[in-house]
């Protein structure tokens, strides 16, 4: 079945007002919301004010590829791929490592911070008028710290945090006191007279507790994926304090790595010293061969026909001399790797013309380097170091085996030389024996001597190395900081303060709203039992207000009453033969409200002249007594009803405040069998003639959920009138109430809502702005206000 487009507007209507329904529900907090937004922009704002405020400071380096100086190969693979070869995460590591950031911990003494004390919080100071020396350095030294140092006229006072004080004269060479830890010296240039009075805090930690705290501080990372810049970043309360570190910390790192080429160099100064000892004692026992030689011959100059022949000869002396300079050199380098110290440093470029072996060597040489670094700042047993220790020895074999390889290379060069040299030596026959004994001499004085130069050559190189101090990197911005604090951020924070303002009010309310189970407004009792009409709702009243309504009243009670007698009008049958209405006043459970709605609703009909009689008939609990201050043993409906015979006029009393048309009839005593008496012919005859006297009989019945007396005599009721009270009534209730309407227990019923509270919206167009409270039992205290709405 399809809906109609009336039917589809109707929904939409009814969600727009439940929409505002809620909108209004939650605006009649806004005393609690605008409180609350002021409180938190003021919490904001005084935490601002009070709050540490953190700058970042940014430097960034590259790192220098030493690489490209010594391997052309390396050099043309970087340019085509257009990347550094450097491993800029090891880089990056060596930059936080802990023996590196202990060594600028150290020189800038970070284990000894300052601050200004002010009357809220302490200010860091990089630049303190007065400088703190520690006595004793040691890890394990434990300091009372932190020291309050207070500026006094012609002396400081010194304040351990136990309260031990000491004074000390204002002087500017390093002074102490026994009891103190740590040497004070204020600068030369300070004005103590503008120090005076004031009080600084000097925190000491350890020299690893500081390094530890720079580590976690300090970040590094490349710019980006393809970049090889490295960007060192920290936070910090002072921007001095963050950039000096970050520049001390480039120094160290390009010291750092000054010094291990000056390792490598210093290697292969040693080396070459060595052999230059060895080849000494050959140059000069081949030039003592000679000179016996010649004596001992008679020889002195090669004879000249021999020219032509040694023409021709040259070039293959030449490549013999090459050859068994790099025979010589190869077998120098294999006896070093074979007879030196373990994981210590090779020669490097010593003039070997082979680039696999000269590559080789650098990379162990680099990680020796690395290896001694670990070994000092992490111990001999450190996980990694094994692995070094590993590619190390395998390493070392790399270049043991290419050094093999390559003098097998030489020893078949030799051997083809030697060959060509027999076919040019068979032009010799003719030359003397003797002087070919000398050409031999002489060749091997020759390739020493060349050998000897060669080693010279390097050396020096070696020297200059040494002596340059190249640097690592290349900075290309020293530590340099913003003007604009990273925290606190104003902006976020207000704009947070206002949200968080916003948001706690409303998650409250929403929590209250939502784990509420109680009726709150005449809406929560449409919604659950929308078949029962709601006929008025009753206000919430203070106690020091009136709770029964007067003749010419134009109070807020009394008009609700009167809407109230008017929406009954409406709903009560009309009887032709003039007998009065009874109109039941009950509730699901006690304290609901209905024995003065009950009152207050019979004074309502009596006041426009309405003959009116209020009956109690709630016999186990009765209360229409107490509003006319009379015993609750009165003779009343009990009385009548366990002896119907009574004549009926002497349970009829006069009403309040002697109103003419208004009487009533109490409960009377309170029976043990109040079913059997309800039950029995003598309330129907009661009923019978009340009616004929009277307009309206208003009856104050039991509740219904607990005791079935109500229902005994439903069957007499003109309307039935539902009392719910607001804040107190479960909605679950409304169940028994629908069910009872539903299966006809009680006759034409209405809801009422009491004790509604301050400015809840109403059902026909109206809003009631008032304060008062109403309550009629001493048990129940209720305060409606808007800054305690967990007791509305």
């Amino acid at each position: 079945m399809k809906e109609s487009p009336y039917q589809v507007e109707e929904f939409e209507v009814e969600d727009s007002f439940q929409l505002k329904e809620q909108l209004l529900k939650y605006l009649g907090y806004w005393p609690w919301f605008l409180g609350t937004v002021i409180v938190a922009l003021l919490a904001a704002f005084l935490y601002l004010k009070y709050a540490t405020v953190t700058y970042q400071s940014v430097a960034k380096i590259k790192i220098i590829d030493e690489s490209k100086e010594m391997n052309i190969a390396t050099d043309a693979m970087s340019l085509l791929s257009g990347k550094s070869q450097i491993n800029l995460d090891n880089e990056i590591e060596v930059l936080k490592s802990y023996r590196l950031l202990e060594q600028v911990v150290k020189e800038l003494n970070l284990d000894i911070s300052y601050f200004n004390v002010g009357s809220i919080k302490s200010i860091q100071n990089w630049n303190p008028p007065f400088s703190v020396s520690k006595k004793d350095r040691k890890d394990d030294y434990t300091f009372n710290s932190p020291y309050n140092i207070q500026i006094l006229p012609n002396k400081v006072s010194i304040t351990d945090k136990n309260e031990y004080s000491v004074s000390l004269p204002l002087q500017s060479t390093p002074t102490t006191d026994d009891s103190l830890p740590f040497f004070i010296q204020f600068s030369e240039n300070v004005d103590l007279s503008k120090i005076e009075g004031n009080t600084y805090k000097v925190a000491f930690v350890t020299v690893k507790q500081a390094t530890m705290q720079l580590m976690s501080t300090l970040q590094a990372q490349t710019t980006n994926k393809s970049s090889d810049i490295i960007s060192l970043s920290m936070n910090g309360e002072s921007v001095a304090r963050s950039e000096t570190i970050l520049n001390t910390i480039i120094d160290k790192f390009n010291q750092d790595g000054i010094l291990d080429r000056q390792l490598v160099s210093k290697r292969t100064l040693d080396f070459i010293d060595n052999r230059f000892i060895y080849l000494t004692h050959e140059l000069d026992s081949i030039e003592g061969d000679k000179k016996s030689f010649k004596q001992q011959n008679n020889l002195s100059y090669i004879e000249a026909d021999a020219g032509i022949t040694i023409q021709k000869k040259s070039a293959t002396e030449e490549k013999a001399f090459k050859l068994e300079t790099q025979v010589a050199l190869s077998k120098l380098l294999a006896e070093t790797l074979s007879n030196e110290a373990a994981y210590s440093l090779l020669p490097a470029d010593i003039g070997l013309e082979n680039s696999g072996i000269n590559s080789l060597v650098s990379d162990y040489n680099q990680l020796v380097l690395e290896r001694d670094k670990m070994v000092a700042s992490a111990g001999e047993n450190n996980p990694t170091l094994l692995v070094i220790n590993s590619q190390l020895q395998r390493t070392k074999q790399n270049v043991l085996q290419t050094v093999r390889s390559y003098q097998q290379q030489l020893q078949v060069s030799r051997t083809q030389l030697r060959q060509e040299q027999q076919l040019a030596g068979s032009s010799f026959s003719k030359i003397p024996e003797k002087e070919q004994l000398l050409r031999a001499i002489e060749r091997q004085q020759s390739i020493k001597e060349n050998l000897f130069l060669l080693l010279l050559q390097k050396r020096e190189e070696a020297a200059i190395s040494l002596a340059v101090t190249a640097p690592s990197l290349k900075v290309v911005d020293y530590a340099l900081t913003r003007n604009t604090p990273i925290a606190p951020k104003n902006t976020v924070t207000m704009v947070g303060a206002l949200l968080l303002g916003f948001l706690l009010p409303f998650g409250i309310l929403y929590l209250r709203f939502t784990l509420d189970t109680k009726i709150n407004d005449r809406s929560d009792l449409e919604r659950a039992n929308p078949e029962i009409p709601v006929l008025a709702e009753i206000p919430f009243l203070e106690e020091d207000n009136k709770t029964f309504i007067e003749a010419n009243d134009r109070s807020v009670l009394a008009e609700s009453f009167r809407i109230l007698s008017t929406n009954i009008n409406y709903m009560l049958p009309k009887k032709e033969n003039g007998e009065g209405q009874a109109i039941y006043v009950t509730s699901t459970v006690k304290d609901e409200g209905k024995s003065l709605v009950a009152f207050n609703l019979s004074l309502a009909f009596a006041s426009i002249g309405k003959k009116v009689l209020l009956v109690g008939a709630d016999l186990r609990n009765p209360n229409i007594h107490q509003h006319f201050n009379r015993p609750k043993e009165s003779l009343g409906l009990s009385d009548y009803l366990y002896d119907p015979e009574m004549d009926y006029t002497k349970i009829i009393y006069k009403g309040y405040k002697d109103i003419g048309s208004h009487n009533v009839c109490f409960s009377g005593s309170i029976p043990p069998n109040a079913p059997q008496l309800l039950s029995g012919d003598g309330f129907e005859k009661f009923m019978n003639i009340v009616k004929q006297e009277y307009d309206y009989i208003i009856v104050d019945t039991a509740p219904t959920m607990l005791v079935t007396d109500t229902l005994l005599i439903s069957q007499f009721a003109d309307l039935t009138l539902f009392v719910a009270r607001a804040g107190y009534t479960d909605k679950r209730l409304l169940e028994f109430s629908k069910e009872l309407n539903k299966s006809k227990k009680l006759k034409n019923m209405g809801y009422l809502l009491n004790e509604v509270g301050i400015k809840r919206r109403r059902g026909y167009g109206y809003t009631y702005n008032y304060g008062y409270g109403y309550g009629y039992h001493e048990e129940v205290q209720k305060t409606a206000s808007w800054y305690m709405p967990w007791k509305r």
